[in-house]
């Protein structure tokens, strides 16, 4: 139970992205059937209605994830209860919470089997918005809107929205994509374009509604936008919407061209553009699970972090290039202490257990040892990104391996980004994993290492690397997801928040640079070579943030 509650934070946090995730999934699949499919059944040909049967397949899958999730999440909740509070299990079930999740489960579980087989009568039809709309509703318990004592119900209706936006679109372009790849008549083409353009227009409007009427209730000022990291966190999904409206707009002018029988409508543009749409929907959902784990800005009246702080902070200075020993960082010498202390003893009690919750005090050579590995990583990823900019150039081909350059740095991060863990520290290698910043940390390093070596497996085979090539800008588009998650343990809120705003850029750049290799990869023509001089510009962008990264 010690264990479990060490993770607990994180583990939380991760279910609710996969539960947003798996409920848009299922709400745009109900979408795309009833308001799509359905009404245009007798209009398509043989092609869309085996896309639909693919679609309708998706749906139950969706829905059987939504229960999955929804009864992990369910049991890891009631767990932490059981275990924090000392409760029996009859009345952790009772607790509002677990009978909301109860409702859920049941609900999802009833849309697969409702999409399991059979047409869509309008009986079916009706049982499926029935339950997705009590789900939809049950999962408003879950919501800070069902928390606030005022304007509560302008908040419930305006988070309703947000949800059933966030399905009908992002949730909505799996099946979308499904079309698109599944049908090869163009009249197939031109009906389901125009439907679902009408029908993601009509999503975003919801978004864009319910979005500000929450924006508006839980910052409450401008300050808070900056000054908190429910505005951060908020300003960085606000970043992501932007990139979505953009690929959004392109595959509507697109829609329309192929609906006025344009020959060159850009239809292989249209599905790439829907890739990366998907892919930037996931880590928006992602970051809204993230946020869901924040208190509302308007709430946090003390210690918000004020315009100078952070212009102060911004302010470029030399990197630092020297590190401290580790005998002078704060574990190291509690440690020193403690065995001084504790010197006729057989054994000395460990100044950190990892995961314990405890934060410990730093000094200035703490502050020194972290400025020292992200100023480092910066320069790591400068030069990767300057490689892969001459790299472009005819004379440049010297600089293609510097997919080697993620395998140095690889290396320098898991000796260094947990002082207190193996090699460097006293703390073993499994025992630190309870830390979820360690276990953060070495799993972007499971990911460079990944991507390094695919990537240089692609510069040396070129075109015959294959599906080999879009490992890359996968794991670079998730590293990216993944940072928008991360947080440090500090006992300081300010510093933490600092800290969290150079990590947003950062994650930002690193989707920005995945979906842009993506494109260069999936598309050819101008796009693709806009494309290749986006994303290593990402990484040299990258580079610079993390060489003005500091902590005091």
């Amino acid at each position: 139970m010690a264990l479990f509650l060490d993770i607990f934070g994180y583990l939380s946090v991760v279910l609710r992205g996969l539960t947003l995730l798996a409920q848009s999934f299922t709400i745009g699949g109900i979408a795309f059937q009833l308001l799509l499919l359905r009404p245009l059944q007798s209009e398509l040909s043989a092609d869309a209605l085996v896309v639909g049967k693919r679609a309708q397949r998706f749906l139950r899958r969706s829905a059987y994830a939504w229960f999955a999730v929804v009864a992990i999440s369910l049991a890891v909740n009631m767990a932490a209860l059981i275990g924090t509070l000392d409760l029996s299990l009859r009345d952790a079930v009772g607790a509002d919470f677990a009978r909301s999740s109860f409702v859920i489960a049941a609900c999802a579980l009833g849309i697969a089997g409702l999409a399991r087989t059979g047409t869509w009568l309008s009986w079916r039809a009706a049982a499926l918005v029935a339950l997705g709309g009590l789900a939809l509703a049950m999962q408003l318990n879950l919501t800070h809107a069902a928390s606030r004592l005022d304007v509560r119900w302008p908040l419930l209706s305006a988070d309703i929205l947000h949800m059933l936006g966030a399905g009908g679109w992002i949730g909505g372009l799996p099946c979308f994509l499904l079309a698109l790849n599944g049908c090869r008549s163009e009249d197939d083409q031109r009906r389901i374009g125009r439907r679902y353009s009408l029908m993601s227009m009509a999503s975003v409007a919801a978004i864009m509604l319910g979005g500000t009427v929450m924006a508006i209730a839980y910052l409450g000022s401008v300050e808070a936008i900056y000054g908190t990291a429910y505005g951060v966190m908020t300003s960085a999904k606000v970043a992501m919407l932007v990139m979505l409206l953009v690929l959004g707009a392109a595959n509507f002018f697109a829609v329309e061209r192929l609906r006025r029988r344009d020959p060159s409508a850009p239809l292989l543009r249209m599905k790439r553009f829907v890739e990366v749409e998907l892919g930037i929907g996931l880590t928006v959902l992602l970051t809204a699970g993230s946020l869901t784990s924040l208190p509302p800005g308007i709430d946090l009246s003390q210690d918000r972090l004020s315009w100078a702080e952070i212009v102060e902070r911004a302010t470029p200075q030399w990197p630092r290039l020297t590190s401290p020993s580790v005998d002078q960082l704060t574990i190291s010498q509690l440690q020193a202490r403690i065995d001084a202390a504790d010197a006729q003893r057989v054994t000395a009690p460990p100044a950190y257990v990892p995961g314990e919750g405890v934060i410990l005090p730093r000094n200035a050579a703490d502050i020194a040892w972290s400025e020292y590995n992200h100023h480092w990583a910066g320069i790591f990823v400068l030069l990767i990104g300057v490689l892969a900019l001459i790299e472009r150039f005819a004379w440049g081909g010297f600089a293609r391996h510097w997919p080697l350059l993620f395998l140095v740095m690889a290396a320098f991060l898991f000796l260094r980004a947990d002082e207190m863990a193996w090699p460097l520290g006293p703390i073993g290698f499994w025992a630190s994993w309870r830390d979820p910043e360690v276990a953060q940390h070495r799993l972007f390093v499971a990911l460079i290492i990944l991507f390094g070596l695919f990537e240089w497996r692609v510069r040396l085979r070129g075109q015959e690397a294959g599906r080999a090539a879009l490992v890359f800008p996968l794991t670079v588009a998730a590293g990216g997801a993944l940072l928008m998650t991360h947080s440090h343990a500090i006992a300081n809120i300010k510093d933490q928040l600092l800290i969290e705003m150079s990590h947003t850029p950062l994650a930002l750049c690193g989707i920005t640079a995945g979906w842009a290799r993506w494109l260069e990869l999936r598309m050819n023509g101008r796009i693709s070579r806009a494309a290749a001089w986006v994303w290593p510009v990402a990484f040299v962008l990258v580079g610079l943030i993390l060489l003005d990264y500091r902590e005091a």
